[in-house]
């Protein structure tokens, strides 16, 4: 096992990171941008580098300094949690150049599941079920047209480098599709790099189920179960739970198959996430994409099937196997995730400020992946997420009776947050049915 690890992110992933890093005696090291020099996860670690202004552009996503850091701090690894540069195929690869572990999938496996058209195409020929969809990006607007009119409306016109659900926008007719596609497009330019966009099949009724993968040092790829996303606003999830209340053990065999066939299809090591669509009326699904790192939502496997996940990804970095028997996986009870976030409980608009109030939740079952504490600042400049409410318990029912009691146990002063919005879930009684979809949210709203 690595003797120091090498931190490329912020905030609760960061954290949380340390705090396997420390658990199994490796030297934690934190980088962190002028802003959040005073959050947790920079006074928690063995050490730590400022490497550069709030920006993230000149510090999380400024590679130069982060390897800077590794040399000068002595780091054997690099492991870089979610968003900014984990799904950098180039990062990767600079990484493991400058005879440092990379702690994340394959450049190769980065670079290949990174354009969603590729990926489909890649899903396909693996035999992993794909909504009907282009093949290759829709060159211009009479492209798109046709393409759409082939696959039948509505349709959702996506960026192909996109991902966390930015990048996309639902077509019902032609005139809807021409406002999208130039509306899809730009951003993509803007905000990727890369305006290339694809047509697919949009199903206005469906849920957001993905599973977790894990591909082994011995280059074994296991899935441990599926989770439910699909209370999501503005295609972004805001609950994740564990297992999903729609699926059946037959038809979680087939998820779990299909995902592991889509890590087999590009050779895939450590920890991974295929993303899928389920139809509920039919029990179709279909590819979404793979998230190459580890998921904001992965504390409700952990607590599902017995694992540590970063100390997983690390023993896989490590060319150590698993702590787990990888035949013998079974899920254990039920978890749901609450992703608390300084924003308005009503628009979800961001809202930043100074935290004069931050008490957490305690009790059976309960378990808090926070980046922030009383006194510290809400920046404008990051993600508005502020902490994970992870709950458990042997049964769905027990899991959201424990959600329910946390969210009024949590108490927060200073930003917005949207805990007033998940104590309105927790009395819903389509979420609590278990039968709900993606539109959920704007059925309250």
């Amino acid at each position: 096992m690595f003797e120091s690890l090498l931190v490329a992110n912020r905030g609760e992933i960061a954290r949380r990171i340390i705090r396997t890093a420390k658990r199994l005696g490796i030297r934690a090291i934190a980088v962190h941008s002028e802003a959040d020099a005073g959050l947790p996860f920079v006074t928690e670690a063995d050490h730590a580098v400022c490497v550069g202004p709030a920006n993230p552009a000149l510090s999380y996503r400024n590679v130069e300094a982060i390897l800077a850091a590794a040399k000068d701090t002595g780091a054997q690894a690099i492991h870089p949690g979610y968003g900014f540069l984990s799904e950098n195929a180039d990062f990767a690869r600079t990484v493991a150049a400058s005879g440092l572990s990379w702690v994340g999938p394959g450049a190769d496996a980065i670079t290949a599941m990174g354009d969603k058209i590729n990926a489909r195409n890649l899903m396909a020929a693996a035999g992993v079920p794909v909504a009907p969809g282009t093949t290759e990006p829709a060159a211009d607007l009479d492209a798109a047209v046709t393409a759409a009119a082939e696959i039948g409306y509505p349709v959702m016109v996506k960026a192909a480098a996109g991902g966390g659900g930015m990048g996309m926008g639902v077509a019902t007719d032609e005139a809807a599709l021409r406002t999208e596609y130039d509306k899809v497009r730009s951003f993509a330019e803007r905000m990727f790099g890369d305006g290339s966009v694809l047509i697919e099949r949009y199903f206005p009724r469906v849920r957001h189920v993905e599973v977790q993968i894990l591909g082994l040092a011995d280059g074994r790829v296991v899935a441990l179960g599926e989770r439910e996303c699909s209370v999501q606003r503005r295609n972004q999830k805001l609950v994740e739970e564990s297992p999903s209340p729609a699926v059946s053990p037959e038809l979680r065999e087939r998820f779990l198959a299909a995902a592991v066939r889509a890590g087999e299809a590009v050779n895939y090591r450590n920890a991974g996430t295929v993303e899928c669509l389920l139809d509920p009326a039919t029990n179709e699904f279909f590819f979404l994409e793979m998230n190459t790192r580890l998921q904001v939502e992965h504390p409700v496997t952990e607590y599902v099937y017995g694992v540590d996940l970063v100390e997983e990804q690390l023993r896989v970095a490590a060319g150590l196997a698993p702590t787990f028997d990888p035949d013998a996986l079974a899920p254990r009870g039920h978890a749901i995730e609450l992703r608390i976030n300084a924003e308005d409980p009503k628009r979800f608009l961001p809202g930043p400020g100074a935290i004069s109030t931050w008490n957490e939740p305690a009790g059976e079952g309960v378990r808090i992946d926070s980046g922030y504490v009383a006194g510290n600042t809400v920046t404008p400049f990051y993600d508005s997420l502020l902490a994970k409410l992870i709950v458990s318990g042997a049964t769905r029912d027990e899991a959201v009776a424990r959600a329910r009691a946390a969210v009024a146990q949590f108490e927060i002063a200073g930003p917005k947050n949207n805990l007033p919005f998940f104590a309105e879930l927790l009395e819903n009684r389509e979420f609590l049915s278990g039968d709900y979809d993606t539109g959920i949210v704007s059925r309250m709203r």
